[in-house]
This record gives C-alpha cells, structure tokens and sequence, in this order.
C-alpha cells in the first residue's frame, strides 16, 4: 500500500472545501464536509502513519509538548493557500492528528450575516463584545471579520491573544499585533497583565477560559479598551450567568455590577447544513445590552434576558429559535436540522406541525449515516 502523503490531503481538503481533516488508527483519511464526516479511499491508518504523518507538520516544540502532555496544538500555513490549526493528541496509545482548515480570505459582515448593528458595536471605544457558541460553530471566523472591520476603517492598536494564532491580520488603518500563547507568551492571563502597557485600543482574547483570565478581560473593557473573546455557551443568558458562576459567592455580586456596566453585546451562534446539502449557514442569537438588560444583569435576573431580547428587534436582538424558524420557513434548512439546534424543540416542532404546507424546508438529500460516502484524492 503506498503512504499517505500529507500535502496530499491539506490540497484535497481545500479543493473539496472540507472544514476539518481526521487521522487516526484504524481508519481511512476522514474529511468533515459540509457538517459531515466522509472517509477517503485510500489506505486505512497504521500507528507508523500518524506518526509519520505528525513529525511532517509538527515543530520540534510541540513534539516534545505531545510526550510530555500527551497533546499539542499549533497552527501553520500550507503556502498561501490556506492556514492550518492542527491538534495532535494520543488515544491508546497512538497518534491521532485533527486539521482544521481556516480560509485564507476573511469574509465580510454581510458575507456571514451578521446583524448590521455589529458594525457599529465595533466603533465604540470600550466596552466587552462576546461570541459564543459550541466548538466549530464559526466563533473564530466571526471574531475575525470584525477584527478586520476595525483594521480596515479605524486607527487603532488592535492585539490579539490567541492559542494558537488562526486567521493572519495585515496591518491595514489599524495597527495589529498578534501573541500566540506558547510561543510569544506563557499564557493568556501574562499576556493580559501585560497587554495594558502596550497602548492597546482593541483586544482580542481567543477564549474566556478561567476566573483569571475573565477578571483580567473586564478589567480591561473598564480601564477604556474594546475587549472581544469567545465562551463555550450557547444562549446570551447562559453567557452571562456562566460568567459569574466561575466566581467565589462573595465576588459574583461585584462581577455582576461590572458587567452590567461593561458588556456591550452577546453574539451567539449555531451553524446549520442547507436543506441543499452542500454548505452551512449560521443561525445567530444576538443580545445588545441596554439599560434595562443592563438592570438585569446587576439584580441577578437573567432568567428575564430572553423576554428583553425579544422586545429588542429594532436594535437587531434576537432569540437563537427565532433565526432557526426563519431559516426553516425559507426553506434554507431542514426541519431536523432546526429542531437538532433549537434551545426549545418542542415549541418549534409543535409549530412546525401546525403550520401550513408550502414554504417549509425541504429535507436534506442523502444518507444521514455520519461516515457517509468515499471521497477521492
């Protein structure tokens, strides 16, 4: 059987606009398509394979971190045709490798659809502007297209703090440093004590991960700076109540004040297959904080965000399910699909029954097996 050859695959992925590459024992190449996962025909996996295949892409540094850790992840460039971030981690023993491919070219707002007001949320001068959602939903894409709306339109100092760096800014009107963690600096709460020397005007943490790092991202939101990062929830509310709840009990009450005052907006998103099957599009949640979420937030009732997001359309709020249904009524995705995504299931499967035939999503075509057809390279 011939080898595996890496640069065999990273070409393949782009041509065939695959979103993430799966190597591991036992298995065939797997490419993730369209939310899907296909296997390739080519030679099944041995453990010589992944290792083979890891030394060809992985720095010396990570190799030693993959011993040591037993995971590594790093980002690179395959020419210019696209950029790379690569985790590499051991399952029995052996080395299993996952790709994801990050387009070279950042899209623009209208590009992804996000809501118009986002453009205007990115002049202010200070506040904290969070993108949410599970992994893979396209947080990062979304943080990168604002990002390159402030360098394109604004003299600013733009840092990013990223582990590791995904899409490479230019600098364009705006100045743009990026610090990848591990490499520039230990870790992201050194990087955040350090970055308000640095005359930032704009700062990009690539996750909330830690009590650490959340306080250090407020405090920077209020000493005057636009902060923007990424949390693992998946409404605007959770957003917020996942933020406290990382705080001591005696500390949530001054964490909920500082919030109220310096969150500008939650961005939550989920992305969906089209009813087509080829491509995805993003369904949004979408909070603008106002003097009366603002409230919310400060007497710790945001079991009430939602009902005030509703209220907030002509600001662009509004509710993950709402953007589903629109979705799904357009025809763009397909009644499981909506349902798969949606905070309140039942409600939208309830109104979906009892809605008229015509305009409803056209049901996907094609096998829903995960590892579904055999693809070429």
């Amino acid at each position: 059987m011939a080898t595996v050859n890496i640069d065999r695959l990273l070409q393949a992925c782009i041509t065939q606009g695959a979103s993430d590459i799966h190597l591991t024992c036992e298995r065939p190449p797997v490419f993730r398509i369209d939310g899907r996962l296909r296997s390739l025909e080519t030679k099944v996996l041995d453990a010589d394979d992944t290792v083979a295949l890891m030394k060809s892409i992985t720095p010396e540094r990570n190799q030693q971190e993959l011993q040591e850790e037993g995971g590594t992840d790093f980002g690179f460039a395959y020419g210019d045709q696209g950029r790379f971030r690569v985790s590499v981690f051991k399952q029995k023993g052996n080395v299993t490798i996952v790709l994801r491919l990050i387009p070279s070219r950042i899209l623009t707002f209208e590009e992804i659809g996000l809501p118009k007001i986002c453009a205007a949320l990115c002049r202010r001068p200070r506040g904290m502007f969070l993108v949410t959602g599970p992994t893979g939903c396209g947080k990062t894409t979304t943080l990168a297209t604002m990002v390159d709306y402030i360098n394109e339109n604004f003299d600013r100092h733009i840092v990013t703090i990223e582990e590791p760096i995904e899409y490479y800014h230019k600098h364009k009107k705006s100045i743009i440093n990026q610090r990848e963690v591990g490499v520039d600096v230990p870790s992201f709460s050194e990087a955040l004590r350090r970055v308000l020397r640095q005359d930032p005007d704009v700062i990009l943490v690539g996750e909330l991960r830690d009590l650490e790092t959340i306080e250090a991202a407020v405090r920077s939101a209020e000493t005057g700076h636009l902060v923007f990062s990424t949390v693992h929830t998946t409404s605007a509310a959770g957003t917020v109540t996942r933020l406290i709840d990382v705080f001591p009990v005696n500390q949530q009450e001054q964490i909920r004040i500082q919030l109220s005052s310096n969150l500008v907006a939650v961005l939550s998103q989920a992305l969906c297959p089209l009813a087509t099957g080829k491509g995805r599009i993003a369904a949004y949640e979408f909070m603008v904080v106002t003097p009366a979420i603002a409230n919310l937030i400060r007497e710790n009732k945001t079991y009430r965000i939602d009902s005030s997001i509703q209220t907030g359309k002509k600001l662009g709020m509004q509710l993950l399910d709402e953007h589903l249904w629109q979705l799904y009524d357009t025809g763009k995705i397909t009644l499981t699909e909506m349902l798969d995504k949606a905070r309140q299931p039942g409600a939208l499967h309830d109104k979906a029954m009892g809605k008229m035939p015509g305009g409803k999503g056209k049901e996907a075509a094609g096998s829903e097996e995960d590892l579904g057809p055999i693809l070429r390279i």
